[in-house]
């Protein structure tokens, strides 16, 4: 790294960490109040069901931020959570071991991701077309593939993980966990991960700095596409089901999440930590808001009010410079 590079590299990191220990004291001063306000959310099932809600949004949400740190963005990811569990369902009833099934679903995933690398490093297109392109099509390649129906995923053990919990923690929480703690090592201890910030600073001037921009780009969106695909067999593994139609919108709330918690969609900044409280920060609104019997239109504009005020203060954050 250059010079000035590694003296930008201090101010930013004490940024990230402020900002993750404001959205952190805003989490718990949620949960505060709504212990506060209502009888129920405090309650052990409550709390568990609330950190299932938000565990799946926020692995996608991780995989959506190293797309748009880049400058990216994948609008594909609910379409692949729903593909992956067709094909984790389909694998599964045809006898073959869940192991290999998840790996198999992975792989899909981890290709999806290539083939968005392919489409805007080689075929020149913008993110946000190739991207687009994909969720509409793996949404009718799962409709043919299962002719338009659910399929029954016929394994107990595959669908009560999801379901069951480890020291009083949710399974599916130990699994943000599991993909949080080298998502961060990868990001922000690794030369990979100062990669993908230098190409969303400035992609030529990478370039001409001896970074491989275009395997870079690989990288991202094959990382989005295999978060997304881990994601698909959690939720087959929750609902019992393959169903392409599964997740709808939840490109939108990873997205939203990501930009919560930080990341900044003009890309070069952003953080793993960020996100994954800007998922529960969602799941926590969501969860307080059906407690409280406020009308689900509410929470969708509250979301969206968020995601301005935070976007627009990095507007002035980034003019400030």
């Amino acid at each position: 790294m250059s010079t000035e590079a590694i003296a930008a590299e201090k101010p930013k990191r004490n940024y990230n960490a402020l900002f993750g220990l404001t959205l952190l004291a805003l989490l718990v001063l949620l949960w505060v109040i709504l212990s506060v306000s209502t009888q129920s959310f405090a309650s052990a099932n409550n709390i568990s069901n609330l950190l299932r809600q938000g565990s799946m949004i926020a692995i996608l949400a991780v995989g959506q931020t190293f797309v748009i740190i880049t400058g990216g963005i994948d609008l594909s990811v609910g379409a692949v959570v729903g593909f992956a569990t067709v094909i984790t369902a389909m694998l599964i009833n045809a006898g073959v071991p869940v192991f290999a099934a998840i790996l198999i679903t992975l792989l899909v995933g981890v290709a999806i991701g290539l083939f968005h690398g392919f489409g805007i490093v080689r075929m020149g297109l913008p993110p946000f077309i190739i991207t687009l392109a994909t969720l509409t099509s793996l949404r009718g390649i799962g409709l043919l593939m299962t002719n338009g129906n659910s399929i029954s995923i016929n394994n107990d053990a595959f669908q009560e993980f999801s379901r069951n919990s480890f020291v009083g923690i949710p399974n599916l929480f130990w699994m943000v966990i599991l993909v949080g703690i080298p998502a961060y090592i990868f990001l922000h201890h690794s030369r990979w991960g100062r990669y993908l910030f230098s190409v969303g600073s400035n992609a030529e001037a990478s370039r001409l700095s001896g970074v491989n921009v275009q395997r870079t780009i690989y990288m991202a969106y094959t990382l989005s596409g295999l978060c997304a695909a881990f994601v698909g067999v959690l939720l087959a593994s929750r609902i019992g089901i393959g169903n392409p139609t599964q997740a709808e919108g939840w490109e939108l709330q990873a997205i939203a999440s990501s930009v919560i918690g930080g990341t900044s969609l003009f890309g070069a900044v952003g953080s793993v930590h960020g996100p994954l409280l800007g998922a529960f920060i969602l799941a926590t609104i969501n969860n307080g808001a059906n407690l409280l019997n406020v009308n689900a239109f509410w929470q969708r504009i509250i979301t969206g009010v968020l995601i301005i005020v935070i976007v627009y203060f990095d507007g002035l954050r980034r003019r400030g410079k």
